[in-house]
């Protein structure tokens, strides 16, 4: 080397960095502060390689970071300083956790010797995150950073995925010590409790069934098993149906699909659950929205359970069988040694099920959600993107939107984060620069996240956002329709936006829909717009998302009608 001295040093901030390096990861949301200051300084240098997309909020970076990972697959990563920076992340970190998305958060926190001492800008993320994260550090030590960076990464994205936080004391940041790039660690599918004799039960079962029912989650998607999973329905000759988090697991246009499942489910689905003698659930947890009544629920089944994680068996419903592992690993395996199967009378039946009970349709002449939601597929094909927030808006766009493919579909399913859309929209659209990315929401929910305009229009991504405006906060207003006497205690909002003003305030571009003849050419404009585009879709206070599940009721039990 000529003599030369190699200085291997590097400042804990440069650690950070270089670590992000190491994971592959080229992009990362957040919002600078007073102790991540340091951390800032080192990204500055590293601009070149490591892309950072300051928001409006540290909710929306947590939201971007989140919708960044579940359309590309990677882990999400967001800064924040302490204190409220910290803690206004929290609802993007239970969001992530809920729905099992592998997202990184680095906080700052204040100098080792302030610690404890109810600093400014103090408080315990640690703490306060650990309920609604994976798994969770804090690094008072400079020579431990590296080691927990990459520990933390491993972590978000092995087994069932989820966020782990990374809480730095600015200290640590200031502080240098040898640092050398390390190759990340493998990380393999989870099947250490596979067992073959599990395997060869669940085949035993499959071939003893006369009328199985194959029910798809999101764990389908975070292994990446749809390829697999087509492969299994077909070999079981079954129908199929999807939680909300699975939408896009299996193609929607396949005539073994027989629509989403739950409270909003189809009627197909709940009657093919609720008649079958097999239910293979795979990847999915049996969520209250989804069983309702647990009592009741596929009660003339015996229930096999396929998932990632064991702390989910028996959880909710009492299984017959469990497989313990990695979606398409178990998948592969079952491929492997089923001969395929024929249930012709049962699938019949279920498929004229899916004829007598067709989802509801919109009322002719007005705009109505489900025209305005298929309108937007026939123009933007199976490729593009679609987000939520939570509300009414989110049941129609899973009831009606046809997925086909895993990964296109950006929604808030076990916490209902209403906020979530705009930021999550975001991060697709910075993950998929390529793709088009439409955003569903309603005028409550935007309210919650309409900030983050800003930064659509900072980065000058083309999201098309659609507001279903109906001046009411729907699914709450649907539920005091039904069980409390029509009493809309505060969920009238009438409120004075103009949405058009607003979009050309931050930057972007303002449409109306008023009427059914404005849907089609409003969003051929909208789509045309190298800008964000806010569409006020507006639709009757009345409209309501039906099907429904009251509480407690079994599935199979729906209204279909308010009035």
């Amino acid at each position: 080397m000529n003599g030369e001295v190699i200085d291997l040093k590097k400042t804990g901030a440069q650690i950070v960095a270089e670590c992000l390096l190491e994971q592959g990861v080229d992009t990362a949301f957040g919002y600078p502060g007073g102790n991540v200051i340091n951390l800032y300084d080192a990204l500055f240098e590293y601009s070149d390689r490591i892309k950072h997309i300051l928001t409006a909020h540290e909710q929306g970076a947590a939201h971007a970071a989140d919708g960044y990972a579940r359309t590309t697959g990677k882990t999400g990563v967001v800064f924040a300083t302490s204190g409220p920076g910290a803690t206004n992340l929290v609802t993007g970190l239970a969001n992530a956790f809920m729905d099992s998305i592998p997202v990184v958060a680095i906080t700052g926190n204040v100098t080792s010797s302030q610690l404890g001492r109810d600093t400014f800008q103090e408080i315990d993320i640690f703490g306060v995150t650990m309920p609604v994260t994976k798994h969770n550090f804090i690094v008072k030590n400079v020579k431990d950073l590296a080691k927990v960076l990459r520990k933390a990464f491993y972590i978000a994205a092995s087994g069932r995925p989820g966020p782990v936080l990374v809480d730095i004391l600015k200290d640590v940041f200031i502080a240098t010590t040898d640092f050398e790039t390390e190759k990340p660690k493998t990380i393999e599918p989870y099947t250490e409790k596979v067992r073959e004799e599990d395997i060869d039960e669940c085949v035993s079962m499959i071939e003893m069934s006369k009328r199985p029912m194959i029910m798809a989650g999101g764990g389908i998607i975070l292994s990446n098993a749809s390829k697999e999973l087509y492969e299994f329905v077909k070999k079981v000759d079954s129908p199929v149906t999807q939680t909300i988090m699975g939408l896009g697991s299996f193609p929607a246009d396949d005539p073994y699909y027989t629509g989403l499942t739950g409270m909003h489910g189809s009627k197909a689905s709940a009657l093919a659950v609720n008649n079958c003698d097999l239910l293979i659930a795979i990847g999915a947890r049996f969520s209250d929205r989804v069983i309702s009544s647990a009592a009741h629920f596929a009660k003339r089944a015996k229930i096999v359970h396929i998932d990632v994680d064991a702390a989910e068996i028996n959880k909710n419903i009492k299984t017959h069988h469990s497989i313990v592992g990695d979606a398409k690993y178990v998948l592969e395996k079952l491929n492997s040694k089923l001969s395929p199967r024929k249930h012709t009378e049962w699938v019949n039946e279920v498929l004229e099920w899916k004829k007598q009970y067709p989802h509801i349709e919109g009322a002719e002449n007005v705009v109505s959600p489900q025209y305005v939601i298929e309108t937007v597929h026939d123009l933007v094909g199976d490729d593009a993107i679609i987000a939520t927030d939570v509300g009414q808006h989110q049941i129609w766009t899973a009831q009606c939107y046809p997925f086909k493919k895993p990964r296109t579909f950006v929604t808030s399913g076990g916490l209902g984060t209403m906020g979530f859309g705009l930021g999550a929209a975001i991060g697709s659209q910075i993950g998929n620069p390529d793709k088009r990315v439409v955003l569903f929401t309603g005028d409550g929910s935007f309210h919650m996240n309409l900030n983050e305009l800003v930064t659509a229009n900072m980065n000058g991504l083309p999201i098309v956002i659609i507001v279903m405006n109906n001046h009411v906060l729907g699914m709450v207003r649907q539920w005091q329709k039904l069980f409390f006497d029509k009493r809309f205690s505060q969920t009238t909002l009438d409120r004075k936006t103009d949405y058009v003003k607003l979009s050309e305030a931050f930057g972007g571009v303002g449409y109306v829909i008023d009427k059914k003849e404005d849907v089609k050419p409003v969003l051929k404009k909208a789509l045309e717009c190298k800008v964000p585009v806010v569409i006020d879709c507006r639709i009757d206070r009345d409209v309501n998302v039906l099907p429904m599940v009251p509480s407690g009721r079994p599935i199979d039990e729906q209204v279909t009608s308010l009035d």
